[in-house]
């Protein structure tokens, strides 16, 4: 008798540890799942910092290039060239 109920509690041990190990691991498998997601958000981050700063690396190369004086001046300033008619419109 005695053999036999250690053997039923052994047992019960053990399937308790699979249990425990079993949470742990879906716990575990939760985290990397989300540590994935935000890597990948980072990941994203980081191409859009990139491609913005070789933007702004390329502003600074030309920013004595008169095509690019022009375009700021128009864009930003309103700015025309001498001679230039500016028509202002109403879209209905």
């Amino acid at each position: 008798m005695r053999g036999k109920g250690a053997s039923i509690f052994t047992k019960l041990v053990v399937l308790g540890l699979i249990v425990y190990a079993c949470i742990s691991l879906l716990g575990l498998h939760s985290q990397i799942e989300s540590a994935r997601a935000q890597r990948e958000n980072l990941e994203e981050i980081v191409a859009d910092l990139i491609e913005e700063n070789e933007a702004l690396e390329h502003e600074i190369e030309h920013r004595y290039d008169p095509e690019t004086i022009e375009r700021i001046a128009r864009s930003k300033y309103n700015l025309v060239m001498p001679g230039e008619r500016v028509f202002h419109g109403v879209i209905n």
